[in-house]
């Protein structure tokens, strides 16, 4: 494995840690739009302005074209904030059922999907019109959120994690239904983690950039899970270091890059293997990492 890789990831997630951690309440450093809006380097790495919201954010997503950011609004009623990267200000606040934890664009960039843990659902939005189309009631707080994808790159599934559920359920995006409830295997007592859970026991899904594989986190059994696609076959599982809470893909999918929030590490895991290769010791609890490709 590359070096400047490894060294690209490490501090990849401590970058985002860091910034998720230090966004105060209210307001949204527009670090972001350094690419949309063509900054240099330089000026990319300074604030150059905040963008008041309605409430306190908790997560954002980029539009496909980089002109558009989605703010997820999780204290109050709850919204999405949408931010003109051209003008750098807030044009639009989506009402939604309940605060929004965490709000993703779709592979296609046609929809805004978000998910509510006080509202226990998921919320699909327009992203032309940018108005609500439709909602899936969940039996428990929506967590992190994964898409499959169409031939044509339309969105067929999305794979949701839940509070208090130790895996995953599907929804078909054709038919706005729950289709498939899927629970990882169990573990022994003397593995299991039941501490600091934060009411998640599973957090952290992703689809591997060329579709084939869907990788699943558990924090309660310290592991990530492989499933094959589309059939969602369990291929099996490897261990990763304590609290896995996010993971990130190598763009050739022959790697996953697990934040182990109670490790202080980085899992570096071979997805054709199924196997962890090294963990790469991080800042404090490190979260939502991102593969960086730089020239």
């Amino acid at each position: 494995m590359n070096s400047s890789v490894l060294t690209t990831v490490a501090a990849t997630g401590f970058t985002v840690a860091f910034f998720h951690a230090a966004i105060p309440t209210h307001w949204l450093p527009f670090v972001l739009t350094g690419r949309a809006r063509g900054w240099s380097r330089a000026k990319t790495l300074a604030v150059t302005k905040h963008i008041p919201l309605t409430n306190h954010p908790n997560n954002i997503a980029v539009s496909k074209d980089g002109k558009r950011v989605y703010a997820a609004i999780v204290s109050g009623a709850g919204a999405v904030d949408v931010i003109d990267t051209t003008t750098l200000t807030r044009v639009k606040s989506i009402r939604t059922e309940g605060g929004i934890h965490n709000v993703y664009v779709t592979p296609d960039g046609k929809s805004v999907v978000a998910g509510s843990i006080p509202g226990k659902k998921v919320q699909v939005i327009d992203q032309k019109t940018e108005e609500i189309l439709w909602s899936v009631p969940t039996d428990d707080g929506v967590r992190p959120m994964a898409f499959e994808t169409n031939a044509d790159g339309s969105t067929k599934r999305i794979f949701v994690q839940l509070s208090n559920f130790n895996g995953f359920i599907t929804i078909d995006f054709a038919t706005h239904q729950v289709v498939d409830r899927m629970k990882l295997p169990e573990v022994s007592a003397a593995e299991k983690v039941t501490e600091g859970l934060q009411g998640s026991p599973s957090h952290g899904i992703g689809v591997t950039p060329d579709g084939k594989t869907l990788c699943v986190l558990s924090k309660m059994n310290t592991r990530m899970y492989f499933f094959s696609m589309p059939d969602l076959k369990l291929l099996g599982e490897t261990k990763v270091g304590h609290h896995p809470d996010w993971l990130t893909f190598h763009p050739d999918s022959t790697r996953v890059y697990v934040a182990n929030a109670g490790s202080n590490s980085v899992s570096v895991i071979d997805i054709a293997g199924r196997k962890e290769l090294m963990q790469i010791p991080v800042g404090q609890v490190p979260k939502r990492n991102s593969t960086a490709v730089l020239p």
